[in-house]
């Protein structure tokens, strides 16, 4: 599969043309999403119409990603066209409007061809918990993809599309990133506009890129990262240019790495070797607290999701049974439609909500979050970037993990602390297991400070 550079390029200036491209990208998801079960819908028809508008430009008139076919996650809104968040409870749901980030998408003539599977309303590490079925893993159809953008990670994975966007709230780009050997971003909070991605956990959420290499990436980031006033959390943008990194001092927490898995140990430990003959400087540093993202986040993702989510009743939003004979029949029939997973957040965000258990849930994990953040800045004044797993393990069977919650919960540990902290993270493939399947390992960077994160990444790519 070419990359969204090669193929933008050649587009350009001539050489093949976007009608060839989509056909390509349609042939391949006609022949494996049926086995992958990545792709919850494709736009054949329209994407097709919108190559042959790009091919009918002047090559000087085309942007910067012509003819590029782009998956985007199912929950992220493209008027016209249905966004159900994998859920029976917005099952006919059609987007009013276009989300930001594919307003610059379309700007720069990149062709949205479908949405993605995903774990319900982004809820899960696996993507079993979607409505519409699981999503397999490409390297082995056995196994999870992870989650829950785990449909845009298999999509790009699978060569069925070179770009696909996601959403990271926990590591919901990273770990299926991690899972299907792709390249993965969780941006600077507030560095890309949420306008129009379908909320989860507010202060968490993050749309970002799936991609082929770190290089893309940065491409794609730099192209949805933009000023907009239509987002009341947006920071300032991500302006992708050429770093010094050479005098870089990389942290690896020895403290938080105890127990891992001795194959992604060894992955982390030869990217560490790696960068020591760049002549990179690498210590080790101790990250006290980020132990305790994992159960933090859960208290306050989940709040988060019970305030978000109270909307989806039927009579506002969402899905609405007709036999319901009074209004407590009407909110117990119609928020049925929602699956288990995103009951049960719903229920422990709301208990934790309770004015009885709020002081001692909601407002302590505020506090802890806060400690997480200083843990952080505190080690990132030692050193500039850190140097971690993406996931405890590798791509693990479908159903392996559904009747065990917490070791599901747990699947977050290496990715949460980049959410709770608002820092960028980046993951990318770094060899394999026993098992033939990819292992990812992250870099953790100071706010806003991605350039540094792609320019390890671009060097680690070339050493595999």
């Amino acid at each position: 599969m070419k990359t969204a550079r090669q193929i933008a390029k050649e587009i350009k200036e001539g050489k093949t043309s976007a009608l060839a491209v989509v056909q390509e990208s349609l042939n391949k998801i006609k022949e494996l999403n049926p086995k992958i079960n990545a792709f919850l819908e494709v736009f054949e028809e329209e994407a097709l119409k919108k190559a042959a508008e790009i091919d009918a430009k002047p090559l000087d008139k085309r942007g910067r990603l012509a003819g590029v076919p782009i998956a985007i996650k199912d929950n992220i809104l493209y008027k016209g066209h249905k966004a159900t968040c994998a859920s029976k409870m917005l099952e006919n749901f059609v987007a009013p409007y276009n989300a930001s980030v594919v307003e610059r998408l379309l700007k720069e003539d990149a062709i949205i061809i479908g949405r993605t599977n995903m774990d319900e309303f982004a809820m899960g590490s696996s993507n079993e918990n979607s409505a519409f079925g699981a999503v397999k893993n490409p390297h082995d159809l056995t196994r999870v993809p992870g989650g829950s953008s785990g449909g845009s990670a298999a999509a790009v994975a699978s060569g069925m599309v070179s770009v696909a966007l996601g959403s990271d709230t926990g590591g919901s780009v990273r770990q299926p990133a991690s899972f299907c050997g792709v390249c993965g971003v969780k941006p600077t909070y507030g560095s890309v506009s949420r306008y129009g991605l379908i909320a989860f956990a507010s202060s968490l959420d993050q749309i970002a890129p799936i991609t082929l290499d770190s290089q893309d990436n940065a491409l794609i980031l730099s192209i949805i990262s933009a000023e907009d006033k239509k987002d009341s959390s947006y920071t300032k943008p991500f302006v992708l240019k050429e770093e010094d990194i050479k005098n870089l001092t990389i942290g690896m927490p020895t403290d938080f790495l105890a127990g891992l898995n001795a194959e992604i140990l060894s992955a982390l430990n030869k990217a560490k070797e790696v960068l020591i003959k760049q002549g990179f400087k690498v210590k080790d540093i101790t990250l006290p607290y980020a132990k305790y993202s994992s159960p933090c986040y859960y208290i306050l993702a989940g709040s988060e999701a019970s305030s978000n989510l109270a909307r989806f009743d039927g009579l506002r939003y969402g899905y609405a049974d007709k036999t319901a004979k009074d209004l407590e029949e009407t909110y117990l029939k119609n928020r049925a439609a929602f699956g288990p997973e995103v009951k049960r957040r719903i229920m422990t965000g709301t208990y934790c909500l309770g004015s009885a258990h709020a002081q001692d849930y909601y407002l302590q994990a505020q506090k802890v979050r806060e400690i997480i953040k200083q843990d952080f800045k505190r080690a990132l004044k030692e050193v500039d970037i850190i140097l971690m797993p993406t996931s405890p393990s590798t791509a693990f069977k479908i159903g392996e993990k559904i009747n065990n919650i917490l070791d599901l919960y747990l699947a977050d540990l290496y990715t949460v602390p980049a959410n709770m902290a608002g820092l960028p993270a980046l993951t990318i493939p770094f060899g394999k297991d026993k098992n033939n399947l990819p292992i990812g390992i992250q870099f953790y960077g100071n706010y806003f400070e991605e350039n540094k994160l792609y320019g390890l990444a671009k060097i680690l790519e070339q050493e595999k």
